[in-house]
């Protein structure tokens, strides 16, 4: 299949957390995989988990660091120690409330290319976006997405391609690639499977594809032809008009 979709897309200040952060919720340079595929799913009311594949490219103008109000609960209710409660069953859990610290990043302009394994959902993933259930984010559910561009879009071979924004490449492409350029390594959730009695999404750790290996590579550089070929060597990709495309 040579066509995706192609999503430009506008953030003012989100933040797409790394997990492994506590003290500052950081924020990783894009947003991750798990939470575009998360987004796509809701704009379209998909109840299932729909395989597929996501380019993921954006640029942004600073970051900043801004309070917040964090609420730590899970003990059993103490008026002496605890602001609030909730009720868990017939007892209560206590609630403090304090301030915490994250990192926001401004005026985030993303692109976005959508490869669902079954050719059949690129109208309905269209129509999705286009016309969404419900309200659309990424990162927290305050980080609303402004749409730009929803369009079907066909990508074609290349031996090069030049980086127009930021871009999560992985890291298998770059292997042997005539390039010596790298950026920060992440390795970045993909895959989710959907509880059906509660709804929530868990990470399949044990798929190979759950987890990607990716560098975060600034715009500007330019990504070349193969050093040497390999029979598992596969070709850059870029759509109709030049913008790179890296799908995993």
């Amino acid at each position: 299949m040579n066509k995706v979709i192609r999503l430009k897309c506008f953030q003012q200040l989100p933040n797409y957390r790394k997990p492994t952060s506590f003290q500052i919720k950081e924020s990783y340079p894009l947003p991750p995989y798990s939470t575009v595929i998360g987004m796509v799913h809701t704009a379209c009311g998909f109840t299932e988990y729909h395989p597929m594949n996501i380019s993921i490219q954006g640029k942004y103008h600073s970051a900043v660091s801004e309070m917040y109000t964090k609420y730590a609960f899970g003990i059993p209710y103490d008026e002496a120690r605890h602001q609030a409660w909730v009720k868990n069953g017939d007892k209560k859990d206590g609630i403090n409330i304090g301030i915490g610290y994250i990192e926001l990043l401004t005026d985030v302009e993303l692109v976005i290319h959508i490869q669902p394994e079954n050719e059949t959902e690129l109208e309905i993933i269209k129509q999705g976006l286009t016309n969404p259930k419900s309200y659309l984010s990424l990162g927290r559910h305050e980080d609303l997405l402004r749409i730009d561009e929803v369009a079907i879009v066909e990508i074609e071979e290349c031996k090069q391609v030049d980086l127009l924004y930021d871009a999560y490449v992985p890291i298998d492409r770059l292997k042997h690639a005539k390039t010596s350029v790298y950026g920060t390594t992440y390795i970045i959730n993909k895959c989710f499977s959907i509880d059906k009695n509660t709804g929530l999404r868990r990470w399949q750790y044990n798929n190979k594809n759950g987890k990607i290996k990716v560098s975060h590579v600034s715009s500007g550089n330019i990504l070349g032809t193969p050093l040497y070929i390999k029979e598992d060597f596969l070709p850059w990709n870029s759509d109709k008009d030049g913008i790179p495309v890296f799908l995993a």
